[in-house]
C-alpha cells in the first residue's frame, strides 16, 4: 500500500505568511517560528512562501545576488529538515538553488515529517517583468510536473508564476496529486492605482480557485507580506500583498489571511475530491482526442 493510500481523509495544513528583510538569520527564524506555531496548532503540513530565506532579490539584474544561492543540501534544507523532524510535520520550503556556476533554479523542497527530503520541484514558468527579473537568475525547471509522495499524501507542488497556468495544475492532477500547493512571492507595484491593485489581487485569487474547480482538488497558496525596497535605488519597490489562502475542491475559500504576518490554518477533507469529481466529471468529459493544438505556441 502506498504512503498516499494510507493517509487519512482529514488533513490540517498551515500557511506561514511572513515578511522578509535583509537579515537572513531573522528570515530563517521567522520561518522556523511559524513552523513551530503551526505544529502546536495541529498542522500536519506546513507551506512557506517562495524564496523565504531572503528579500525578493529579482527586482534588478545583479550578478552579486547569486551569492544568495545554495545547494539543495545547504543551510535552508538543514534547518527545515530539523524543524520537520522536531515537530513531526511535512514542510514545503523554497530555495534559490545553486546547481553550477551560472546555473540556478527556483526550487521547492519537500521535507517529510522525519526530516528526510521527500522530493524537489523546480519552477517551470519563469517570469520576466519590471521588478521581477527572474529569467536573469533562474533556469526553467527540468523535473516536469511530478507530484511528490509523502507520509501524508501526494503533493502537487508548483511555484508562484506557475499558478497562472491551467496546464501545470492539470498535469499535476492527472499525475495523481491530492492537493495543489503554491509557494508565492507576488505583490503590487506601489505606483499602480488602487483599482488596478485590486484587480490584480482578485485575478490572482480567482485563477487559483479555478484550478481547484477544474481539477476537483484543494489548493493552497502561501505569499509573503510587507514592503521590500529596491536597495539598488532603481525604484522597483514591491508591496507584497499577502492574502494567502486555502480553498476546497469547488474553489470555496476555507481560510484566508490578510496583509500582515500570520500562520493560517485549515482542515481539508480529501474525500471530497472523489465526491466533487463524481458530480462534476471534468476528467471524464475531456476531449483528449481534440487537444493537440495545446502544444503549439499559437495557432495563427
Amino acid at each position: 500500500m502506498s504512503e498516499s493510500s494510507k493517509s487519512t481523509a482529514a488533513l490540517t495544513l498551515a500557511l506561514v505568511q511572513h515578511a522578509m528583510g535583509d537579515d537572513l538569520e531573522a528570515n530563517r527564524r521567522a520561518s522556523l517560528d511559524g513552523i513551530a506555531e503551526a505544529a502546536s496548532r495541529g498542522a500536519e503540513l506546513v507551506l512557506l512562501p517562495e524564496l523565504h530565506a531572503s528579500e525578493y532579490f529579482c527586482k534588478i539584474q545583479d550578478p552579486d545576488r547569486f551569492e544568495l544561492a545554495e545547494p539543495i543540501d545547504g543551510p535552508t534544507r538543514g534547518a527545515l529538515s530539523a524543524a520537520a523532524a522536531e515537530h513531526g510535520v511535512v514542510v514545503v520550503g523554497s530555495i534559490f538553488e545553486s546547481r553550477a556556476p551560472g546555473l540556478a533554479h527556483n526550487t521547492a523542497l519537500v521535507l517529510d515529517k522525519d526530516g528526510r527530503l521527500a522530493g524537489v520541484y523546480r519552477k517551470m514558468h519563469i517570469p520576466d517583468d519590471p521588478g521581477y527579473n527572474e529569467k536573469f537568475y533562474f533556469t526553467p525547471g527540468d523535473l516536469g510536473f511530478e507530484p511528490i509522495d509523502t507520509s501524508i499524501g501526494r503533493l502537487g507542488v508548483l511555484v508562484c508564476w506557475d499558478q497562472w497556468y491551467p496546464e501545470a495544475a492539470r498535469l499535476m492532477a492527472l499525475a495523481g496529486a491530492e492537493l495543489l500547493l503554491y509557494p508565492t512571492a507576488i505583490g503590487y507595484d506601489p505606483n499602480d492605482p488602487t483599482e488596478e491593485q485590486a484587480r490584480q489581487l482578485d485575478a490572482w485569487r480567482t485563477v487559483q480557485r479555478g484550478h481547484a474547480v477544474a481539477n476537483g482538488l484543494p489548493v493552497a497558496a502561501c505569499n509573503r507580506v510587507g514592503r521590500e525596497p529596491d536597495r539598488s535605488g532603481a525604484g522597483f519597490d514591491a508591496e507584497f500583498w499577502g492574502h494567502s489562502f486555502i480553498a476546497g475542491p469547488q474553489g470555496e475559500i476555507l481560510a484566508e489571511a490578510g496583509t500582515e504576518a500570520e500562520v493560517l490554518i485549515a482542515t481539508i477533507d480529501r474525500d471530497r475530491t472523489a465526491t466533487v469529481r463524481r458530480i462534476w466529471p471534468f476528467l471524464r468529459d475531456r476531449r483528449i482526442d481534440a487537444y493537440g493544438d495545446l502544444v503549439k505556441r499559437f495557432r495563427r
